[in-house]
């Protein structure tokens, strides 16, 4: 039995009118996810330049990631949107948990692709 609750109204069409820019706070939370592939990029160059293992590789990671996090924080979001936004605090935390989730899932791709499977003797 098809359910006919489901249906699709063709007669609307999209003339662009409802597009919105986007609030302050959604272009830092956005571009704070690019920022995240970016810096586990930086990282996982980073790691491969130095060849360690262990607890320095996620270490020199993490640097890595704080740095940009925070020189980003003070060059670019404290200087363009600090008018726009009502809180300042929100400069600060807003993408904080995108930023180190997608840091963390990208640099364990980067890292894994880039160091390849083990070889077998």
């Amino acid at each position: 039995m098809i359910n006919n609750s489901l249906t699709f109204n063709r007669d609307l069409k999209h003339t662009g009118e409802d597009w919105r820019p986007l609030k302050p706070l959604a272009i830092i939370y956005w571009s704070r996810f690019a920022l995240a592939i970016v810096a586990a990029a930086i990282s996982t160059e980073l790691t491969l330049a130095l060849g360690e293992r262990g607890i320095n590789t996620f270490l020199n990671g993490l640097t890595v990631a704080l740095l940009v996090y925070l020189i980003t924080y003070y060059l670019i979001y404290k200087v363009k949107f600090k008018n726009k936004v009502e809180k300042q605090s929100k400069l600060m935390s807003q993408g904080i948990g995108i930023y180190f989730i997608a840091w963390v899932v990208f640099w364990v791709l980067m890292y894994t692709l880039a160091i390849g499977p083990p070889v077998s003797v």
